[in-house]
């Protein structure tokens, strides 16, 4: 079995206005969420052997924040094919990785994240699926099984959604 687990950037600064995408930070919420999340991630042993991040700063401090309770040993690249890209893209790049890993991670972007969710999924909890189809909101964490034992084995529709985790649902169980 292989996992895939694809994790939006937590929530990021829009005030200043002549700022490149790609240099937008998170803001104090997101920088809570992303820590919010990487807790949870540890809790449930949702730790990935790898992680393949878009090299946005956003991205980059989503990473940072959910990293600080892992084992410093967890593998991190950044992708530049994971900016802005498509579910497409985002698939072949998951087809190409090294079958030694069986749990990844990848922190990107909306709208190709949650488009790839439901591209790859094909069972799992309906009412979680179609939240995930309504939002996939900053921070959020999409957790997909696959019953083969070959990333370039991955394709449409292969896919068990395990969980759907965002930070309000978080707080809202610990409340």
């Amino acid at each position: 079995m292989l996992r895939l687990m694809l994790l939006r950037h937590a929530k990021s600064d829009w005030s200043s206005s002549g700022m490149p995408d790609t240099a937008r930070p998170l803001t104090e919420r997101g920088e809570a969420a992303a820590r919010l999340m990487g807790g949870y991630m540890a809790r449930h042993a949702l730790i990935p052997e790898r992680v393949l991040c878009s090299p946005a700063r956003r991205t980059r401090e989503t990473w940072a924040g959910i990293a600080t309770q892992w084992p410093p040993d967890v593998e991190i690249v950044f992708d530049e094919g994971l900016y802005a890209t498509t579910p497409q893209s985002i698939l072949s790049i998951v087809r190409a990785q090294d079958n030694a890993t069986r749990t990844l991670l990848m922190i990107g972007h909306n709208p190709g994240l949650q488009e790839t969710a439901e591209l790859l999924i094909a069972s799992g909890d309906v009412e979680l699926r179609e939240r995930l189809r309504e939002k996939f909101p900053t921070a959020a964490l999409a957790v997909i099984d696959f019953a083969v034992d070959k990333w370039s084995r991955v394709h449409d529709r292969s896919g068990r959604l395990d969980r759907y985790i965002t930070p309000r649902s978080i707080a809202a169980a610990t409340s």
